[in-house]
């Protein structure tokens, strides 16, 4: 797989940020750990994908690498290695780098160098070059996939990830955090060499649905059954949101489809005012139509017909 972000999620260099997150969602459900556990280059091509839109949904991290100041795992492109030669041969000569050696065609050409010039250094000096410098590269970054509770993802919590060495990774969730959004916990990643500081660890979410709750945008949106009498006549009908149960008031003649609106009850993202919930009703018949209410309906029918389909056909 080519290691351009543009080429990993299949968009053109010009593709709208709506297009950036279309493409990611389909690669990321289609190579998904979760759906695919016994495929280890399901888990490789999920990485890579995640990698790719995290970076390219960023304005400011997309315009870098477009401009080539970064690569495409986001890091600054090394200074190019240079060589001070002195007459009568290479000894003295230094190299500088920042974070990788891309100049270099063979990456035995690098090692090779390394050692031939620790080689000249002077007795004593472990680990560095002629002059006594360290060598020092950033750690790796890590890329995890996790998955997390409606509730978690609309109210926030910390949830621990296991690593692949076994250790456990605490994750602190922001309230109101979107089904595949990634979070960045810096320095979380793998270890760097030289003194140089560890990477970072990146955990892309995946929010499970909810059996009540569905969100849009910042509200909340549910159905809420009601039976024939609370529809007629009205009620205070007990009604879950994500602070727990309140008394919704369901007016007189309420019909299937019609939508009240709870203020302040939905997500409460950081920097944006807090969402609503939307309840829309719907009628449920009972389970049994025992005589009585047959009998009633009948008569009922018989005075007071009316057809809440007129003007359709």
């Amino acid at each position: 797989m080519s290691t351009d972000p543009y080429d990993i999620l299949g968009v053109k260099k010009t593709a709208s940020a709506e297009e950036l997150k279309k493409a990611y969602r389909k690669l990321a459900r289609e190579s998904h750990p979760d759906i695919n556990p016994d495929d280890s280059e399901a888990k490789a091509r999920f990485v890579k994908i995640s990698g790719a839109y995290d970076l390219l949904k960023d304005p400011e991290l997309r315009r870098r690498y477009d401009a080539g100041e970064i690569d495409a795992s986001g890091q600054e492109k090394p200074e190019r290695q240079f060589y001070r030669d002195h007459a009568g041969g290479s000894d003295g000569a230094r190299y500088r780098t920042t974070r990788g050696f891309e100049d270099f065609g063979d990456p035995a050409d690098i090692f090779a160098e390394m050692f031939r010039q620790r080689s000249r250094g002077p007795s004593g000096t472990a680990g560095g070059f002629a002059d006594g410098s360290q060598f020092a590269m950033q750690g790796a970054d890590m890329r995890y996939a996790m998955d997390v509770a409606f509730l978690d993802a609309a109210q926030g919590a910390t949830r621990q990830i296991t690593l692949p060495d076994g250790g456990k990774l605490d994750v602190k969730i922001p309230a109101g955090i979107q089904d595949g959004q990634t979070i960045r916990l810096r320095g979380k990643g793998g270890p760097g060499s030289g003194g140089a500081p560890a990477g970072d660890a990146y955990i892309t979410l995946s929010v499970k649905p909810h059996h009540v709750f569905r969100r849009e945008g910042n509200d909340i949106v549910m159905t809420l059954p009601i039976t024939i009498d609370e529809a007629v006549l009205g009620a205070k009908v007990k009604t879950p949101t994500l602070d727990g149960p309140v008394n919704l008031t369901v007016p007189p003649g309420a019909t299937s489809g019609q939508s009240l609106r709870l203020k302040g009850r939905g997500i409460a993202a950081k920097g944006k005012p807090r969402g609503d919930q939307r309840v829309e009703l719907k009628i449920v018949a009972p389970p049994e139509i025992d005589d009585e209410l047959k009998t009633f309906m009948e008569t009922w029918r018989a005075k007071n017909a009316y057809d809440p389909r007129r003007g359709m056909i």
